[in-house]
C-alpha cells in the first residue's frame, strides 16, 4: 500500500483564494476539497490567502478544484505571485476606501453615542444628530453599503451549511439595526422617545472593517521576507551577441548565454565566471559580510552584488531554476504548509461560531426572562456575537509561521514548510557530518616546514615546490599550489615531470631535482627523515597529511595539507551541547583524523569509516532509542541519512541531492545556523503559544463579560479588532530577533 502511494502521480498546485473572512472559512474549504476524489492533501492559509493543493493528476485537476472552491462561494485562481501582490493592492485600497466612507457616517453617531456618556458639557451634540431620522439616513448607507460584504459572506457559509465571522457580524448589527427601525416607526406613532441602536450597529461595522484594514497592513508585513527576495532579482542583464552588448528583460536569458556584468551591477543568473576577476557581496545569500573573491571558474549566483570589476559569466541558471528562485519556492511553500499546532485551532474553529450563536440566543433567552429588558437583552446578545469572532484564533499560527520562517530566510535557514519549523523543537540528538560541514571539505596548505639551511630561501623553494606540483591532477597537489599563490608566490616552470602513483612526484625545475611524496617515496630514494619523525607524527596527529620534500638526495623540509575545520565549528558545537543536545560526529575519514578533528572542537562520540548505510544504521539505533535525530550533512553520500533522520538539514554549499533530500537548507554553511535553527524554532512555538494562549483567554474573559451586559456592543467590536491586529504584531515581533551569537 505504502508502495503505491509512492507512485501515486501526484502533483503539487498553489491556489490565490479570495473571500475569506476568518479561520472557519480556511476549514470550510479544506473540508470540502479534502472530500473530492483524487485530492491527496489540502491546507489552506488564511494570511496568505493560499491554498496548497496535492491532488491524482489522473483524476483531477487544477480547474475541478477551482470549480468545487467556487461553488461553495469562494474565489479561487492558479495562484500567480504578481498577480496576487495586485489583487493585495487593490483589497487594501478598497478596504481603505470602505473604512473612509463609514468613518463619514459613523463619527457622527460616535459623537451622539459619546453623549449618552454625559461629556455634553465638553462635546455637545446638535440636536439635529440627535433626531431618529437622521441617524437612520446615517446608519443605512454603513449597513447595506459597507456592510454588505458581512452579508454576502453569512449568506454562502449558511448556504452551505457552516458559520464565520461574517455570520456573527451580519447577526450581530442586523439585530441592532433592525430593532431600531422598528423602535422608530413604533415611536412614530406613539410619540415617545425611542430607544435606537443605529450607533451601535453602525459603529460596530466600522470598527470591524478599520480591523480588517489593520490587519492587512500588519499581514503584509508578515511577508515582507518574500517580497523582500522578490526585490532582490535583476530585472535585465547585458548579454554577448558576438562582439555586441545586447541589454535584455531577464525572461529573455537562456542558459548559455554570455553576460556582462558591471561594476557595482546585479548578478542576474547563476552561473560560472569564465573572464575577470571581482570581489562579489553575497550577503543575501550566505548571510556574510565580506565580499567573496571571484575569478575564472569561480561559481556566482543571481541577485548577488558585483564590485569594481567587469565579470564575463555563462549563464548555467536562469529564472525559476536559480538559487534565489529556489529560496523564494522554499519560503513560499514554508509559509503556506500548516504546522501540525495549526490543526488544534482549526479543529475549534469548525464548531466556534455555532457555539457563540447558542451562547448569544441562551444569553437573549436569560435576560429577558431575569429582567424583562428587551434592550438589555438585545445589547447583551449582541456583544456576545461580535466579541466571539474568531479572527484572533485563526491568525495566532500562520502569522507566526510567516514571521518565523522568513526572518529564519533573512539568516539564510530555509525551512521546506512550516511543519519542520516546530519539529526542530524537538530534536534530542544531533548528528554532524565531517568534511564540508564540520571542515570546509576542501585541502589547504596548513605548514610549511624547511631544514634550517634552507629557511633563508623559504620563498625561492616555494616557488620550485609550487611548479612541481602544478603538473599533478592531485586535489592535495591543487592544496598546494593555491597555498604558496596565495602567499604572494608564482610557481616556477617544469622542466621534467613524472607522477609515482601512490608515492607522490619526481620533477626537475630551476635546475633541481625535486621529491614531494610520502615516506615510502624517501625511502625508495634512500632519503633520511627518521631524525624528523616525531614532528612528523604531530602534524599527523592533527590530521592533516604531511608531504616530505627532498633535493638533491636530501630532505630539505616538508609541507601539510588538511581539510581545516571552520573557523565557527568548536564554538557552535559548545552552543549545541549547551542545549543539552546530544552532539555526535559521523564521518567515512579515518579513525586518526576523525578524532583529531573531534578532540580540537570537545566532541566525544565519533564514528569514523562511516558508509552510508553505517550512517543511516546509526540513526535507526538512535531513533530505536526514542532520539529525535537531525542529521547535518553536504554530499552526495550524505543524501541517504538526510532522508532517514527525523529532520534533514543540508549545508547550502553541498551537493543539490544534498540539499533535496533535506527537511532545512542553511544557504551559507556556517554552522551556527544549526543552533540558530532549533532557537528560531523555539521563539516561533513560543509566539504562537502566546498567540492561541491570548486569542482562546479574550474569549473566555469576553464572552462571559459580555453576557452579562459589562460591554457595550460598540466596545465589544473595538475589542474584537484589537484582538486581531495585536496577534498579528505579536508575531511580527519574530521578525526582528537576533539569535546567532
Amino acid at each position: 500500500m505504502e508502495a503505491d502511494k509512492q507512485h501515486q502521480p501526484l502533483t503539487k498546485q498553489q491556489l490565490a483564494i479570495s473571500g475569506m473572512s476568518c479561520a472557519a472559512c480556511a476549514a470550510r474549504i479544506e473540508n470540502v476539497v479534502k472530500k473530492m476524489d483524487g485530492i491527496s492533501d489540502i491546507q489552506v492559509n488564511l494570511v496568505l490567502e493560499r491554498a496548497t493543493v496535492q491532488f491524482d493528476i489522473n483524476k483531477l485537476t487544477a480547474e475541478d478544484v477551482i470549480n468545487r472552491i467556487e461553488k461553495i462561494g469562494f474565489g479561487a485562481t492558479v495562484f500567480e505571485e504578481k498577480q496576487q501582490e495586485h489583487n493585495k493592492q487593490q483589497l487594501a485600497h478598497k478596504q481603505k476606501l470602505r473604512l473612509i466612507v463609514s468613518l463619514i457616517f459613523a463619527l457622527p453617531l460616535l459623537w451622539t453615542m459619546v453623549g449618552h456618556f454625559n461629556f455634553t458639557s465638553f462635546l455637545p451634540v446638535p440636536s439635529w444628530l440627535e433626531h431618529p431620522y437622521t441617524q437612520w439616513l446615517l446608519a443605512t448607507p454603513v449597513q447595506f453599503i459597507i456592510g454588505w460584504p458581512f452579508y454576502v459572506g453569512a449568506y454562502k457559509a449558511l448556504k452551505n451549511k457552516s458559520a464565520n465571522m461574517d455570520v456573527l457580524v451580519a447577526l450581530g448589527t442586523s439585530a441592532a439595526y433592525g430593532y431600531s427601525i422598528y423602535q422608530l416607526f413604533i415611536v412614530d406613532i406613539a410619540h415617545h422617545m425611542p430607544h435606537l441602536y443605529f450607533e451601535t450597529s453602525a459603529v460596530l461595522i466600522t470598527f470591524v472593517v478599520l480591523g480588517k484594514w489593520l490587519e492587512a497592513r500588519a499581514k503584509g508585513h508578515s511577508s515582507d521576507a518574500i517580497k523582500r527576495l522578490i526585490g532582490l532579482k535583476a530585472q535585465y542583464a547585458t548579454v554577448l551577441r558576438g562582439q555586441e552588448q545586447v541589454v535584455l528583460p531577464i525572461d529573455e536569458v537562456a542558459v548559455g548565454d554570455i553576460i556582462v556584468v558591471k561594476p557595482g551591477e546585479k548578478i542576474p543568473v547563476d552561473g560560472t565566471v569564465i573572464e575577470g576577476q571581482s570581489t562579489v557581496d553575497e550577503s543575501m545569500l550566505t548571510g556574510e559580510s565580506i565580499p567573496a573573491d571571484k575569478v575564472v571558474g569561480s561559481k556566482v549566483f543571481s541577485a548577488t552584488l558585483n564590485g569594481q570589476s567587469y565579470l564575463h559569466i555563462k549563464a548555467e541558471k536562469v529564472g525559476e531554476h536559480t538559487t534565489l528562485a529556489h529560496m523564494i519556492r522554499l519560503v513560499s511553500e514554508a509559509q503556506s504548509v500548516k504546522a501540525p499546532i495549526q490543526r488544534v485551532a482549526d479543529r475549534i474553529s469548525a464548531v466556534f461560531v455555532p457555539i457563540v450563536i447558542s451562547i448569544a440566543v441562551i444569553t437573549f433567552i436569560i435576560w429577558q426572562v431575569t429582567q424583562g429588558d428587551f434592550k438589555s437583552s438585545l445589547e447583551a446578545m449582541i456583544a456576545v456575537l461580535v466579541i466571539a469572532c474568531p479572527c484572533a484564533l485563526g491568525l495566532a499560527t500562520p502569522t507566526s509561521i510567516m514571521a518565523g520562517s522568513g526572518r529564519a530566510a533573512e539568516l539564510g535557514i530555509l525551512f521546506k514548510s512550516g511543519e519542520h519549523l516546530e519539529q526542530a523543537l524537538s530534536v534530542t540528538t544531533i548528528i554532524l557530518d565531517k568534511t564540508g560541514t564540520l571542515t570546509f571539505g576542501k585541502p589547504k596548505l596548513t605548514d610549511v616546514y624547511l631544514l634550517e639551511s634552507y629557511q633563508a630561501d623559504q620563498a625561492l623553494w616555494l616557488a620550485r615546490i609550487a611548479g612541481a606540483e602544478q603538473k599533478s591532477e592531485h586535489a592535495l597537489a591543487r592544496a598546494i599550489v593555491e597555498g604558496v599563490e596565495e602567499r604572494g608566490i608564482s610557481p616556477f616552470a617544469v622542466t621534467s615531470f613524472k607522477a609515482e602513483i601512490g608515492l607522490g612526484i619526481e620533477a626537475t625545475i630551476d635546475n633541481k631535482t625535486l621529491l614531494i611524496g610520502n615516506r615510502r617515496l624517501m625511502s625508495e630514494h634512500h632519503i633520511q627523515y627518521a631524525y624528523y619523525e616525531h614532528q612528523i607524527e604531530q602534524l599527523e596527529q592533527e590530521g592533516k597529511t604531511v608531504m616530505l620534500i627532498a633535493s638533491e638526495n636530501r630532505l630539505i623540509g616538508w609541507v601539510a595539507v588538511a581539510d581545516v575545520l571552520k573557523e565557527e565549528a568548536k564554538a557552535a558545537v559548545k552552543r549545541l551541547t549547551d542545549a543539552n543536545l546530544y552532539v555526535i560526529m559521523v564521518t567515512g575519514d579515518n579513525h586518526r583524523t576523525a578524532e583529531a578533528i573531534a578532540s580540537k572542537i570537545s566532541l566525544t562520540k565519533v564514528h569514523a569509516q562511516a558508509l552510508p548505510s553505517d550512517k543511516q544504521r546509526i540513526i535507526s539505533e538512535l531513533q530505536e532509542k526514542g532520539e529525535v535525530v537531525m542529521m547535518v550533512g553536504d554530499g552526495i553520500n550524505d543524501a541517504p541519512a538526510l532522508a532517514k533522520a527525523n529532520m534533514g538539514v543540508a549545508m547550502g554549499t553541498g551537493t543539490d541531492i544534498a540539499i533535496e533530500t533535506s527537511d532545512i537548507t542553511i544557504m551559507q554553511g556556517n554552522l551556527h545556523a544549526i543552533a540558530d535553527t532549533i532557537e528560531l524554532s523555539r521563539l516561533t512555538m513560543r509566539n504562537i503559544k502566546q498567540n492561541l494562549g491570548f486569542a482562546f483567554m479574550y474569549n473566555i474573559i469576553g464572552i462571559p463579560v459580555a453576557a452579562f451586559g459589562l460591554l457595550e456592543p460598540w466596545i465589544a467590536g473595538a475589542a474584537m479588532a484589537f484582538s486581531s491586529i495585536s496577534v498579528v504584531l505579536n508575531a511580527t515581533r519574530l521578525q526582528r530577533v537576533k539569535v546567532r551569537s
